[in-house]
């Protein structure tokens, strides 16, 4: 049996697919596995870091651990595979260009502001009523009839 270039192509395209797949799901045992390690890790060297002072600053244990996980995520490269998509697939970016760090920094920015004007608290709790009073809403059976 030939093959024809087209079709050896094709069965390459989808043999790359399914390496791909493959591959996406070990790398993403490997980083759930590494993330597990991560929570606890961090809190102990975050402790340690405010707990220890070396000319009274902070220990530097807390970054240290930033650094080894920062190495692992290039290490892991989750999507790496993405070298392999079509050439014309249109990669859509639905995240804005901020990153979470920065993110965190405008609600903790708006959080200060509001606190300083003392209206936090107050919207804070009607926001949670509300929210409160909508899960109940939904937990409640609903009537047959």
């Amino acid at each position: 049996m030939n093959i024809l270039p087209e079709q050896e192509q094709r069965s390459t395209d989808r043999w790359t697919l399914a390496r791909d797949i493959a591959v996406l799901q070990a790398k993403l045992i490997v980083d759930g596995l590494r993330d597990l390690v991560l929570v606890p890790a961090s809190l102990v060297a975050g402790i340690i870091s405010l707990v220890s002072f070396d000319d009274g600053k902070p220990g530097s244990q807390f970054y240290h651990l930033l650094g080894v996980g920062k190495q692992s995520e290039r290490w892991i490269n989750l999507f790496g595979a993405l070298k392999n998509a079509p050439p014309d697939l249109e990669h859509i970016e639905p995240f804005p260009d901020a990153d979470m760090d920065e993110l965190v920094g405008k609600l903790e920015t708006f959080v200060k502001s509001e606190q300083s004007r003392g209206e936090v608290t107050t919207q804070a709790k009607e926001r949670l009523e509300k929210v409160l009073k909508a899960m109940n809403r939904n937990r409640r059976p609903k009537d047959p009839g």
